[in-house]
């Protein structure tokens, strides 16, 4: 029988999930139900708005103005489901077996509602040290509110946090450490010509070629160097090519390629290093063709700004507290970004630990155990009963 703070737990996550807010959109539908929710049970609450106005964060504490404490985070917007095939609505929650199925149910508008539905719980236990709560938006498309909204937390309060849960999908374990990622695009600009002139033109093909087994090789070299992390997946950074376009017919030379492409750093290694290494190497290619053909540009930007690694210390105080909390003892790590390491730069001693499997996460049919909701809800309370002592 599940209990009344469960049911209410999935009546908020059905209320969430009809919020079809996706990454890059405007998120003040889901961001009003949030604050509705809290004033309602008379908590402050603070916004941290973009420059459009259009979608904010928020935060808030519950409990005393004193130092420690706990954040509570997590994201308010989700990834597509167009070309997917979805056998329920997306955006209606829909239970079956157990399991409840919707776009964000697991990734990781789960965990959002556990927080919510544990709001009157962390009032009323008498708590000596506050939890806070900070939900972002555009987390989908390169965690871009994180940086903002872990800085205004630390910034607003006197009285400072000391640790932070993100609550991305773990199946409830703990972990403390995460690839940081950026995505970039790279176009080569070259000459067109009859493609029996390829010793005289610039082919924008071939020299992006050059560069994507430059970033293999780059790949290659981290791991003969020794940078290797074996608590991931691979153990080492990553670069990986998913995308390029370029030329219009098999006998015309192409003036124009560009490539799509993301590096994934284990904590030991530095994104913005290996992007200048990669900028080098296309400075000296270019200025090589330029002999050629004088207006031979290569230009790479990023997408958004570099997410950082997390790589918090076994022997941080975070590690016995979300032992404790979580009913895990066994730390891992994760190959995919979060916002953690965006919290762990300003300071916070930053663990990954919520509700459902990432293997859900992003792909049609995305569901949570209604069983991972209920253990969420117990580390809420044994947050509360160790906050209280």
């Amino acid at each position: 029988m599940q209990s009344s703070s469960l049911l209410h737990c999935i009546q908020i996550l059905k209320d969430l999930v009809a919020y079809d807010v996706l990454g890059g959109q405007s998120n003040l539908s889901i961001v009003d139900y949030i604050i509705n929710y809290l004033n309602e049970r008379d908590i402050e609450y603070h916004l941290v708005p973009n420059k459009e106005l259009n979608k904010s964060s928020l935060f808030c504490r519950i409990g005393p103005s004193a130092e420690g404490g706990m954040i509570l985070s997590g994201h308010t917007d989700v990834v597509p489901v167009e070309g997917q095939d979805w056998h329920t609505q997306p955006f209606t929650l829909t239970e079956k077996d157990n399991k409840l199925y919707g776009r964000g149910s697991c990734d990781m508008k789960g965990f959002l509602a556990c927080c919510l539905a544990s709001v009157d719980m962390f009032k009323n236990a008498g708590l000596k040290k506050p939890v806070y709560f900070a939900f972002s938006y555009d987390e989908e498309i390169g965690c871009l509110a994180g940086p903002e909204l872990a800085a205004a937390i630390k910034n607003h309060y006197k009285s400072k946090p000391e640790f932070a849960i993100i609550g991305e999908p773990s199946m409830m374990k703990p972990v403390i450490g995460q690839k940081g990622i950026s995505v970039l695009e790279s176009t080569v600009h070259g000459s067109a010509g009859h493609s029996s002139r390829i010793r005289q033109e610039v082919s924008a093909i071939h020299v992006a070629a050059k560069l994507i087994s430059w970033l293999e090789d780059k790949m290659d070299q981290l791991i003969s160097d020794g940078r290797l992390d074996k608590r991931f997946n691979p153990p080492h950074t990553s670069l990986h090519v998913g995308m390029i376009s370029g030329g219009i017919a098999p006998n015309v030379i192409a003036d124009k390629c560009t490539f799509y492409w993301d590096v994934r750093v284990i904590p030991q290694d530095d994104i913005l290093t290996i992007i200048r290494d990669f900028k080098n190497y296309c400075k000296k290619v270019e200025d090589d063709l330029k002999l050629r053909f004088a207006d031979t540009r290569i230009v790479t930007e990023q997408h958004h700004p570099p997410v950082p690694p997390l790589g918090t210390d076994e022997t941080s105080d975070i590690i016995p507290l979300i032992k404790k909390i979580s009913g895990h003892t066994e730390l891992s790590t994760v190959a995919y970004a979060a916002e953690a390491g965006q919290f762990a730069n300003e300071g916070f001693k930053t663990v990954i630990c919520g509700p459902g499997d990432i293997a859900q996460a992003h792909r049609a049919n995305e569901f949570i155990d209604i069983d991972q909701l209920d253990k969420c809800l117990k580390m809420m309370d044994t947050l509360a009963t160790e906050f209280s002592m």
